[in-house]
């Protein structure tokens, strides 16, 4: 897709057109007028106003956003910070090209997703140019950093991200996944750091930027050029249409590895490249391991090379448990990749299960075993592995305690 002619600001002869439907939390789905206040600087001082409210007895509310300052740009737009002058809470605004024919995909999913792990959208709007340009306005929680520049200050002082924190983010990183895959069966399609946020507070983890997200459909076509290079499972290499959601289990073990190595474990500067990198790795695949992956790929010339032995990929330090997961994550068959599921049960995250686990700085960890929609369907075992003994005897207390017992 070719990128939109946005540049680092909004367009000065823009004007708000209308509401989009909103979230159930923010009350009726009438369309409601919206106005936009001029400002004289390109980002800093330019201000939309918003109109929400006004059914059903409701008083109409206004809500007005100053641009502060762009934090991404892309082929989908741009996204700038922003702070609502009535509240004064920050938030981050996407702001995409809208086409008229189509409902925007992002919004539709978005609007249901609600989890710890996930981006929350708060509510949108559209707008228009004088070129009678539409654009869909997605307005989110702001999380001010994300696991791309955390992996980044690592680096820049010659360090390895501390074994805690990979833990805890990379366990996070699985929980929304999860919740994605089992409750509303979408693929988030480009799972890699620039696309998780991290909250440095909390050190509170979310999935972001579902711009190529989409429901996967068992028998329906997929688009195989899809999900950043680095990140690419190989069966969208290998051309593969009918892909599931284990893709995005591939992407997350390539987040793994990276935050235990300090830097990307398939560097592919092209998609063959990619391929390359990743046979070094795993080796070549067999015959039935690409017809796992893809079975209409008939080109079977590839050079005989050995699998590379986990553990000489990692620093001898390197706990068996984190060699362990990556190698389930890492897999060419798509079916024998671990779900995003019994990822967060694996051994490696027991550390954040103790009684007493706490961040290197004493305070506790942010929530991380209130699974609710995810777990209908998980065996007794899982279950019981997923939501420690301690929680469990908190969650009996609390029950009893409510029932006045």
């Amino acid at each position: 897709m070719a990128s939109l002619p946005l540049g680092p600001h909004l367009p000065n002869n823009e004007r708000i057109v209308e509401m989009a439907p909103r979230l159930p939390d923010m009350g009726d789905n009438e369309e409601m007028p919206a106005s936009v206040i001029e400002g004289s600087d390109p980002v800093t001082g330019h201000i939309i106003s918003t109109t929400i409210g006004g059914k059903n007895g409701e008083s109409k509310q206004t809500i007005s956003y100053m641009a502060e300052r762009v934090v991404g740009t892309g082929s989908f737009g741009i996204v700038f910070q922003a702070k609502c002058l009535e509240t004064g809470e920050t938030v981050a605004i996407k702001k995409v090209l809208q086409d008229r024919r189509y409902k925007n995909r992002e919004l539709q999913l978005m609007r249901s997703m609600d989890h710890l792990n996930v981006i929350s959208l708060k509510h949108c709007f559209f707008s228009t140019t004088s070129k009678d340009e539409l654009f869909l306005n997605l307005v989110m929680e702001y999380v001010p950093e994300t696991l791309y520049r955390v992996l980044k200050h690592y680096s820049n002082v010659n360090q390895r991200m501390p074994l805690i924190y990979v833990k805890l983010y990379t366990y996070q990183i699985f929980r929304g996944l999860s919740y994605i895959h089992t409750v509303h069966g979408v693929s988030h399609r480009d799972v890699k750091p620039q696309n998780l946020l991290v909250d440095p507070l909390t050190h509170v983890v979310k999935l972001c930027d579902f711009g190529s997200a989409k429901v996967l459909v068992k028998g329906e076509a997929n688009i195989s050029y899809i999900c950043s290079r680095y990140y690419r499972a190989p069966e969208l290499i290998f051309g593969a249409t009918e892909y599931t959601t284990s893709i995005d289990i591939w992407s997350a073990g390539c987040v793994l590895a990276e935050l235990l190595l300090g830097q990307p474990l398939f560097p592919g500067g092209s998609a063959v490249d990619q391929l390359v990198e990743i046979i070094k790795v795993l080796g070549t695949p067999t015959r039935e391991e690409i017809r796992c992956m893809n079975p209409n790929y008939t080109d079977f010339r590839f050079p005989q090379i050995k699998a590379h032995p986990w553990h000489k990929i990692f620093h001898k330090r390197m706990p068996p448990e984190a060699i362990d997961l990556a190698s389930r994550l890492l897999q060419y068959s798509p079916s024998l990749r671990c779900t995003a599921l019994e990822a967060c049960a694996h051994p490696f995250f027991d550390e954040l299960r103790e009684p007493n686990a706490r961040l290197p700085n004493g305070r506790h960890l942010p929530p991380l075993f209130d699974f609710k929609q995810e777990l209908p369907g998980a065996s007794p075992d899982l279950t019981n592995k997923l939501v420690p003994e301690h929680i469990r005897r908190q969650i009996g207390l609390s029950f009893m305690h409510l029932a006045g017992t």
